[in-house]
């Protein structure tokens, strides 16, 4: 396969992603009772819904794409990360005003937000960047939407002989859903691009809110687990 030739045979596998989603939405779905539980449970039933035709659609590998199931793709992944959000939100309430008593149920709560957030955000990347999974591993690199993220296979091609076997350009590399998991983690811990930058506005965006949202949970988390130690 040339990098302007991409065939069936590289199309992604689905079941990376769906393990993503369905360890993010029971680890959101099973946050404590306080964390509104009409609404997180909508939000699983919505999610695991909007999964059924998605993966009627392509039950292996991802192959195929119509203009439906890429707003239930888009919208299943910015569902998860905004009421996720909205979780952090009261999670940070919880924490500034927590007693004792609640102490290991609410760091218990922060890591699973977190996971969750991460989990999230590297859905959206998946689903957003190039198009989509679909777009990226069947177009012709010459028709693909514009890039919102630069990996370093995209520029490794005039590296040393055995890094630029792996770049992009001598072999197609097309990122996978592990590639986004794997940027998101990073970003969520070092609060900035790691190797992976990110080139439009929106995905600026995207990991700055992710960036921040992890930095002002960690801060409060490491405060709250303070003061516990200190009684």
């Amino acid at each position: 396969m040339t990098p302007d030739n991409k065939t069936q045979d590289a199309a992604e596998h689905r079941w990376p992603a769906v393990i993503g989603l369905l360890t993010a939405l029971g680890l959101y779905g099973t946050l404590p009772t306080t964390f509104l539980p009409g609404v997180r449970y909508a939000v699983v039933v919505v999610g695991l819904g909007l999964l059924i035709p998605l993966v009627a659609l392509n039950p292996r590998r991802l192959t195929r794409q119509t203009r439906w199931s890429r707003i239930l793709s888009v919208g299943q992944a910015l569902l998860l990360v905004a009421a996720n959000e909205v979780a952090l939100i009261q999670l940070v309430v919880a924490l500034t005003r927590a007693d004792n008593s609640n102490g290991p149920t609410l760091l218990l709560a922060a890591l699973q937000v977190w996971v969750t957030n991460v989990i999230a955000f590297a859905l959206v990347y998946w689903e957003l960047d190039r198009g989509g999974p679909v777009s990226r591993r069947h177009l012709p690199r010459p028709h693909l939407p514009r890039a919102d993220f630069r990996f370093p296979q995209d520029e490794d091609h005039d590296a040393v002989k055995e890094v630029a076997a792996r770049s992009s350009v001598k072999t197609g590399w097309t990122a996978a859903f592990i590639d986004y998991l794997y940027f998101s983690l990073s970003n969520s811990m070092a609060f900035s691009p790691t190797d992976t930058m990110p080139l439009s506005a929106r995905a600026k965006g995207l990991m700055g809110l992710e960036a921040f949202g992890g930095f002002v949970l960690l801060a409060l988390v490491i405060a709250h687990a303070v003061s516990l130690l200190g009684q």
